[in-house]
């Protein structure tokens, strides 16, 4: 098992790739006209959305990796990659097409899943979180390990599903402004993140960089 910072560090990098502060706006768009315990029950599902497929990528990542044939490697640079260019559109305060886009939300405006798609899927557990999660998995075999990862994902999804049954008062309080700043924030964390990652993968491709 990994010394307990990993999993601090872990869930901290977990939490501002998930950002969500970056889904408030958007959840209260789509919610909009519905009174609080609908968006209550609309928060809950899609935290149980988000456990749901981060544990899945978790649980059965290993797996798909292997029958696709891909080193950890390789995965951790698209991944990382992948962590960058959100980072990189969280800095300059543009649409992040990789989580979500307009098609999505017009389709979720259309329909009673929003919770789901796009808010659980690809707003918050999107490819960036899936490949977090699959990257730390694949950093020990030991049940534990798996225990701890897991567990680490039920305490991130806990403090999303706090702030987004707290949605319209830290929207509030914060303003267009003061979340614009917390956004640039996370995304310059997480391009450090995102660096992190992208070195250690490419030292495993390249073993002469080390």
């Amino acid at each position: 098992m990994e010394h307990w910072t990993e999993y601090t560090r872990f869930t901290t990098a977990l939490l501002v790739i998930l950002d969500p502060f970056i889904a408030i706006p958007l959840f209260l768009s789509l919610t909009q006209g519905q009174d609080n315990r609908q968006r209550m029950r609309i928060a809950f599902t899609t935290s149980v959305s988000v456990v749901a497929v981060l544990v899945s990528a978790a649980l059965f990542g290993d797996s798909l990796l292997a029958f696709m044939g891909t080193s950890l490697s390789s995965f951790r640079v698209g991944g990382g990659l992948v962590l960058l260019l959100m980072a990189l559109a969280m800095l300059r305060a543009e649409p992040d097409t990789l989580r979500t886009t307009s098609s999505e939300k017009k389709t979720a405006e259309e329909m009673s899943s929003i919770a789901v798609v796009p808010l659980a899927i690809p707003m918050l557990a999107g490819p960036g979180a899936i490949s977090t999660v699959i990257i730390q998995m694949q950093r020990s075999a030991l049940p534990l390990h798996s225990a701890a990862v897991i567990g680490c994902i039920l305490l991130v999804c806990l403090v999303l599903w706090l702030m987004l049954t707290l949605a319209t008062q830290i929207g509030r309080a914060l303003g267009r402004i003061g979340m614009g700043i917390i956004d640039r924030l996370f995304g310059l964390l997480l391009a450090a993140i995102s660096v992190e990652i992208i070195a250690n993968g490419l030292r495993g491709l390249f073993p002469a960089l080390g």
